[in-house]
């Protein structure tokens, strides 16, 4: 008897899912699948975060280097970079704007498709209810509890007569130990030593009745069992199913998510590169040291210096860079400051001076075909009126002048330029100034400062504000 209840007090722990209450696991495993939906939905959101901060670096890389590129162009020619390698190097910025959009179109995918899908799914698949939690937990935690409930009680039933049993059997011992015990003693009492005998006899009738009684609920319990474990099975699978559902629906909608973010198979994407790698290989560095030297090299056409006449009709209206020019620059600057004898002359290519205050008249061909130029009487600071040329006290020529009421275009510099002569102006690029006069046939203009500085100024150094 003791033997068979050391073996019965064996405590095995089980973590089944046949144990009472275990299948908590399962109901719980609902909830979960609500939760793996909120947090996919997170994921998916914080990826089209990344695609969409990505997608504006992209553009704004692109675009900073494009003006760095196109400004570079925009200075005075040549630029640092020309030709078929500017091409190729813009082609990346080109690059970067294109994968850019490419990838704001997978951020709205993911926002727009990816994300409203999952969230509607959730929301057909999950219904909360008034007070907490969700129809489909509660549910399962019924089904399970209803499937349990009667095997759950005769298993009740059992552990009480197990525990009746156990305590018999402790009752047995107990009272066989006393009577061995007893007999030990010199000074056995033959009435205790019968009382303890019956007492040790009454144990063991009462220990085989709770025996008796715990192997019946026992056969009961087993009878109980296969349904128990049918009706279960039942509640067990329906809950499969509904998270089969679940996870072919999460892998549906990964596979979507895959193939959004999978540039690689996208015919554009790959257009982008081709398109990239075609107009980099079309790159021929002969082709642009050819034109740098057609264009700003010895193969450029040359209007080299010949014998002019002064044209006394444009030499008011007009800047001009020949010999004769030089020589009048030079008598008004002599005439200005006095230093000039009136015994000195001087001569540049058929043009001859006896005095510095003497203004220049129009050149005479004499039969031979040289030129020269006529004498006529003396002229001074004083006399401004008989100079064409004479300057006031800023030296600018063009201010005894009056402006043309009809030509006023304001206009912007493009670059930077620093008068070379008194009657130029400087400005800066990006400095605004007037338009007075039309472009000359040397590619001159007229023009007032803001300040009211007025003066000649390359035409090709500004452009018109619209």
């Amino acid at each position: 008897m003791s033997g068979s209840y050391d073996g019965s007090m064996i405590d095995v722990s089980s973590d089944s899912f046949w144990e009472v209450g275990n299948y908590k696991r399962t109901v719980k495993r609902v909830d979960d699948g609500n939760r793996l939906c909120n947090d996919l939905m997170t994921c998916i959101h914080e990826r089209a975060r990344i695609e969409k901060s990505y997608a504006q670096q992209l553009n704004e890389w692109g675009k900073r280097w494009r003006q760095v590129i196109e400004k570079a162009s925009l200075s005075p020619p040549p630029g640092p970079q020309y030709g078929m390698l500017e091409r190729a190097w813009s082609s990346l910025c080109t690059e970067a704007e294109k994968v850019s959009e490419l990838h704001m179109e997978v951020k709205a995918a993911l926002m727009g498709e990816d994300h409203e899908k999952l969230k509607n799914w959730q929301r057909d698949a999950y219904h909360k209810q008034m007070i907490g939690g969700f129809k489909e937990t509660k549910e399962a935690d019924d089904g399970f509890r209803k499937a349990q409930k009667p095997w759950a009680k005769k298993l009740k039933e059992v552990e009480t007569m197990k525990k009746s049993y156990h305590s018999a059997c402790k009752e047995e011992k107990l009272a066989a130990s006393r009577e061995t015990n007893s007999k030990l003693e010199s000074n056995n009492n033959p009435e205790t030593q019968k009382k303890l005998q019956e007492k040790v006899e009454k144990c063991q009738q009462e220990a085989q009745k709770t025996k008796e009684r715990y192997e019946k609920s026992l056969e009961e319990l087993d009878k109980l069992t296969p349904q128990y474990m049918e009706n279960m099975e039942q509640v067990f699978e329906q809950w499969q199913q509904f998270e089969d559902k679940r996870i072919r629906f999460f892998k549906e909608l990964l596979m979507e998510v895959k193939q959004h973010l999978d540039l690689s198979a996208n015919h554009r994407f790959q257009a982008i590169y081709h398109t990239l790698e075609d107009t980099i290989a079309a790159t021929d560095a002969d082709e642009d040291l050819k034109w740098f030297r057609s264009n700003h090299g010895p193969g450029m056409p040359m209007n080299w210096p010949q014998f002019e006449n002064l044209d006394w009709s444009r030499a008011r209206s007009f800047k001009r860079r020949s010999i004769v020019d030089w020589s009048i620059d030079l008598n008004r600057t002599l005439s200005r400051r006095g230093t000039k004898k009136p015994s000195e002359g001087v001569t540049l290519t058929g043009i001859s001076q006896t005095g510095a205050d003497q203004p220049v008249q129009p050149l005479e061909t004499n039969d031979s075909g040289v030129s020269g130029v006529a004498r006529t009487p003396d002229w001074s600071d004083e006399d401004t009126a008989a100079n064409p040329f004479s300057a006031n006290g800023d030296g600018n020529p063009f201010e005894d002048e009056p402006t043309s009421p009809v030509l006023s275009v304001p206009v912007r510099a493009l670059y930077d330029y620093e008068g070379q002569e008194q009657d130029e102006l400087t400005f800066k690029a990006g400095d605004e100034l007037t338009k007075i006069g039309e472009e000359d046939d040397q590619g001159w203009c007229k023009g007032r400062l803001k300040g009211g500085q007025i003066g000649l100024y390359p035409a090709n150094y500004v452009e018109d504000i619209q």
